[in-house]
C-alpha cells in the first residue's frame, strides 16, 4: 500500500525509483477522470496511471474515481504517498483483495468474534457507564440491521460470540464489492469494531463519530491525566484516516 503507482511501470524503473531513497516528481499536468470499461478511471495527461501490479486504476463509480485523481491533482513538485490514501485503497482493492475475499472476510468476522463494542470495563464505573450508554444502541443495531447479534461481557476476558452471528458478518463483508470490502477492512482494525465499521460502510455512522466511539477508554484516560503531543498526533492521523473512510464509502455509493 506505501508505494503509490507511475503513470507507467517502467517509469520508476528507468529513474531506478525507491520511495525511501529517491522521490518521484511529478510527471502530469492535468488530471480527470473518464468512464470506460469496467467503470471509471483516473487520467493524466490523457493517460490511465497503474496500480504496483500493472492493472488500470479504475474505480466503480465517477465519485471514487474523482476522490482519486484530487489527491494526484494536489501532488506538488513531488509526489507524497502519504498524502494519497484514496489511491492506497484503490490500488489494494484492485490488486489484493480482489484475489483474497475469503480471507479478508475471514479477519473482518474475527475481529466480530472480539469486537471491542462487547468489552465494557469493570472499573472504573464512570467508564464502565459510559461505554454501556454509548456502545449499547450499536450492539442494539448489529442485532436488529445485520442480524448479527453479540453478547457483551465486563473485563477483558474473552468471550466466545455465537458461531451464526460470526458467520453473518462474514456472509455480509463477502456482499460487498472489492472496494467496499478494502475499506471495511481498514475500517475494522482501525476502529477494533466489525460493528462500527459496517455502520460507517453503510453510511448511518460517520467516520469520526465511529472513532471517537472507539476510543472511549483512551478519551477517559486523557481526562484524566492529560494528554501526551505524540499521543495526539497519532490520535489526529487515526481520525483522518477514519474520515477518510467515510467518504470512501459515500464516494462508492454503498
Amino acid at each position: 500500500m506505501s508505494h503509490i503507482p507511475p503513470l507507467d511501470p517502467n517509469v520508476a524503473a528507468r529513474k531506478g525509483f525507491r520511495e525511501s531513497e529517491e522521490r518521484l516528481k511529478r510527471f502530469w499536468e492535468a488530471v480527470d477522470v473518464e468512464k470506460g470499461e469496467g467503470g471509471w478511471s483516473v487520467i493524466l495527461d490523457g493517460r490511465t496511471p497503474r496500480t504496483p501490479a500493472g492493472a488500470k486504476l479504475t474505480l466503480p463509480t465517477e465519485a471514487a474515481a474523482r476522490l482519486v485523481a484530487d489527491e494526484w491533482a494536489a501532488q506538488g513538485e513531488f509526489i507524497e504517498p502519504g498524502t494519497m490514501p484514496a489511491t492506497r485503497l484503490a490500488s489494494t482493492a484492485i490488486d489484493r483483495v480482489s484475489q483474497a475475499r475469503e480471507p479478508v472476510a475471514d479477519e473482518v468476522a474475527a475481529f466480530a468474534g472480539s469486537d471491542l463494542l462487547c468489552y465494557l470495563a469493570d472499573h472504573p464505573t464512570a467508564l464502565a457507564v459510559e461505554q454501556a450508554r454509548e456502545w449499547t444502541p450499536w450492539r442494539d443495531w448489529a442485532a436488529i440491521e445485520l442480524g448479527a447479534h453479540l453478547e457483551a461481557v465486563e473485563g477483558i476476558m474473552h468471550r466466545a460470540q455465537a458461531p451464526g452471528a460470526i458467520a453473518r458478518v462474514r456472509e455480509l463483508a463477502l456482499r460487498l464489492d472489492d472496494f467496499a470490502l478494502t475499506g471495511l477492512a481498514m475500517a475494522t482494525p482501525l476502529l477494533g469494531s466489525a460493528v462500527l465499521a459496517f455502520a460507517v460502510q453503510r453510511g448511518v455512522l460517520g467516520g469520526e463519530a465511529a472513532f471517537e466511539l472507539s476510543r472511549l477508554d483512551e478519551a477517559f484516560q486523557e481526562r484524566q491525566w492529560g494528554v501526551d503531543a505524540e499521543a495526539a498526533e497519532r490520535t489526529a492521523a487515526r481520525r483522518a484516516e477514519a474520515a477518510l473512510l467515510e467518504r470512501w464509502f459515500k464516494a462508492l455509493g454503498t
